[in-house]
């Protein structure tokens, strides 16, 4: 199997200033000659990790990562009691993708996206087909309602506690409606109390469903109050606009990806996105192959070494 690269610390690294006054944190590292990849991490609001840099073969990768609007390092974050959000959309990340591209003189690179990242990656893709020379894709999500309700509220009949738990943090006026609404509200209160009550609480409920299988070690509600205002701020921001997309749009628009080769892994433990969106994605793609991990969820066991493996087996690409 393959494993995680030795820690490499990037050999550039700046900001960018894109639209609406935000200004992207970006580094790269491994070959500056070798195959360009851009990493898309997930979330929203998740920010790039040193750990994600491992994932490329620096003899060969000219790996790209940043951190996507509104969180990480980017400027300015969505924790400001302040920050305005209406300029945080999926299309603006798309765009924010290509002035990236062009701003370090890339023509084509190899698209590696988890979770929300996915979603992300797909979008892009389908937009800018001749930037993209292959795609990894890891804990697949295509950011539909289904998928949103299915985690917001239909995964109360597996975790019927914590769900309680959850909802309750919301009005109870509010309860049988749009949950991801309802909390943006709340962490958009003047109260910082309130934020960062609601918060923890959306962390908290994040990493119950994360995944079912035995061992795996929860991760949000252990970070810091700020990662996890700019966490759940964003993330609710995108949930309840159905992640500023028509539904069904990345199915409906799959065969724009006809001639990009693709791998696809997927935890059966994944409780927080079934393998059904990745089966449904992976039929409409006849270029690309579904990896489905038998001992990982969203993330966990041999979830790395399968997307090395995969990022390997395209890394002497042109």
């Amino acid at each position: 199997m393959a494993q995680r690269y030795p820690a490499v610390e990037p050999y550039e690294s700046g900001m960018l200033a894109v639209t609406d006054g935000h200004r992207l944190y970006w580094e790269m590292c491994g070959a500056p000659a070798g195959v360009a990849a851009v990493y898309l991490h997930g979330g929203p609001g998740g920010g790039c990790t040193p750990e994600a840099r491992r994932n490329f073969d620096p003899r060969y990768y000219r790996a790209v990562l940043f951190d996507q609007r509104g969180c990480g390092r980017s400027r300015p974050v969505a924790s400001d009691g302040g920050a305005d959000l209406s300029t945080n959309t999926t299309a603006h990340l798309v765009g924010d993708i290509e002035r990236l591209r062009k701003y370090l003189g890339i023509e084509r690179w190899v698209v590696v996206g988890g979770s929300w990242g996915v979603t992300l990656g797909l979008v892009y893709a389908q937009r800018h087909p001749q930037r993209v020379i292959a795609m990894v894709l890891g804990a697949v999500t295509a950011g539909t309602r289904r998928e949103i309700d299915w985690i917001t509220r239909e995964m109360g009949r597996v975790f019927p506690r914590e769900w309680e738990q959850f909802a309750s943090t919301v009005p109870a006026a509010q309860r049988t409606g749009d949950l991801a609404a309802a909390y943006a509200q709340l962490l958009a209160d003047p109260d910082p109390q309130v934020r960062a009550q609601a918060a923890r609480q959306w962390c908290a409920w994040e990493d119950t469903h994360m995944s079912l299988a035995p061992g795996w070690t929860p991760h949000l509600s252990r970070r810091d109050p700020e990662f996890q205002l700019t966490f759940a701020r964003l993330v609710t921001h995108y949930w309840s606009q159905g992640c500023f997309l028509h539904e069904g749009q990345i199915l409906a628009h799959m065969h724009c990806l006809a001639n990009i080769p693709a791998v696809l892994i997927h935890g059966r433990y994944d409780i927080s996105s079934p393998l059904d969106t990745a089966w449904q994605l992976h039929r409409a793609w006849p270029n690309s192959t579904l990896v489905v991990l038998d001992d990982a969820g969203h993330g966990g066991g041999s979830f790395t070494s399968a997307l090395v493996g995969a990022l390997d087996s395209f890394r002497a690409l042109p």
